[in-house]
């Protein structure tokens, strides 16, 4: 073992039932003192399932997780907090859990109530926390009680945009100024990209790739560009009661021309094909549908969203095609992804996990100005004016 932090050997866990299906099967991987190691995967890869079994939550069916440090853990909302105690008590309960002594605790409390910003409600019971302060509370926990492997999961998403920020801080402090170890799983690649220097990229439950983490999420996200090989009305990773599903998505010129490529500064226009699953169904009462664009990095750059302007989608026809008309598109060069999430009635009809569709924006003169054309900025751009 040397003298890893952490180390999986060979570990493999399933779901009983006549049907087994293995959850990790042989993932084998070392991590080193002070690294910061970004796990990524689609949904059921088994990056959560591998979290807790290094915090033993979850014992392997065979192999062995070692781990040579104290733990401290951001798992699932709901984990490690007592809903009954108060945030103080479980701050201190928690503290005992990792071995600490109460005068140990004592010296970080301050600074853990200060972190998570609950000063007002550190006597109240953490059943009465919404989803949101128990978030804070808990990775100030896990960051504060001198941990030497921090393994976080996905539920930092849980957290408003100013706490991600604050708590991916932490835990670079804790790893370049402390020599901590962290394990990172998340679907933000802007975020591990951020934070972690290098990757384990899961795929249905085996070790896909390891290495520097530039190169995992650029081959994560080629993994999910070849889902795009599959038609949009054939796609099955959908959550959503499917009353109505989207069955095409792609970009026209003002002309009528499918494109795969469009220009800055050019009209395009985007369509949305539906179709109701319910071949009785004669009209859709009420629609609405957002269009997340996102980038290489897998940052969402903008989002096209009826509701939000103000436009509302009544008796729609059982079929159809929605466009979205822009006079002067403002995304700056690069390839794009697009996912759809459409609502009927105000309950979720249909959304996929991935992308569905991608394209690619060429330099254009935006501003007519001659001086953006050969641009290669990454980015949107802004209608502004110039004055002194």
């Amino acid at each position: 073992i040397g003298h890893s932090a952490t180390e999986a050997r060979r570990v493999e866990t399933e779901n009983a039932g006549d049907d087994r299906f293995w959850a990790l099967k042989d993932v084998s991987f070392k991590v080193q003192p002070g690294e910061v190691i970004g796990i990524i995967g689609r949904n059921g890869a088994g990056k959560s399932t591998l979290l807790k079994i290094l915090t033993r939550i979850t014992e392997p069916t065979s192999g062995d997780a070692i781990i040579n440090g104290r733990i401290g853990s951001l798992l699932e909302v709901g984990t490690g907090f007592h809903p009954e105690l108060t945030g103080r008590e479980n701050i201190y309960m928690n503290g005992t859990i990792m071995g600490m002594k109460k005068n140990e605790v004592d010296k970080e409390f301050d600074e853990i109530v200060a972190f998570s910003e609950l000063e007002k409600f550190i006597g109240t019971p953490v059943k009465r926390y919404s989803s949101g302060m128990y978030v804070r509370l808990a990775f100030a926990v896990a960051a504060h009680l001198e941990p030497e492997i921090l393994l976080v999961d996905e539920v930092l998403a849980v957290g408003d945009a100013e706490f991600q920020r604050k708590a991916i801080g932490k835990m670079k402090d804790l790893a370049e100024g402390h020599g901590r170890t962290v394990l990172f799983v998340s679907h933000n690649m802007a975020a591990v990209m951020n934070l972690c220097t290098k990757g384990i990229l899961l795929a249905n439950g085996k070790v896909d790739k390891l290495g520097d983490i530039n190169d995992i999420v650029s081959d994560y996200l080629k993994g999910s560009k070849k889902d795009l090989n599959t038609g949009i009305a054939d796609r099955e990773d959908r959550k959503g009661n499917q009353a109505v599903r989207i069955i095409g998505l792609f970009w026209m010129k003002k002309d009528g021309e499918c494109v795969s490529s469009l220009i800055s500064g050019d009209p395009a226009v985007l369509c949305i094909k539906y179709k109701a699953n319910d071949y009785k169904a004669k009209r859709i009462k009420h629609f609405r549908v957002s269009v997340p664009i996102v980038d290489a990095q897998d940052r969402v750059v903008t989002v096209l969203n009826n509701q939000i302007q103000g436009v509302e989608f009544t008796n729609l026809s059982s079929e159809g095609t929605i466009f979205c008309k822009i006079d002067r598109l403002p995304l700056m060069y690069g390839e794009f992804f697009m996912r759809v999430n459409c609502w009927v009635d105000g309950d979720l009809s249909d959304s996929t996990y991935g992308n569905l569709a991608s394209f690619r924006v060429i330099s254009g003169d935006y501003y007519k100005s001659g001086c953006s054309k050969n641009l290669k900025l990454q980015g949107v751009y802004i209608q502004h004016n110039w004055k002194t």
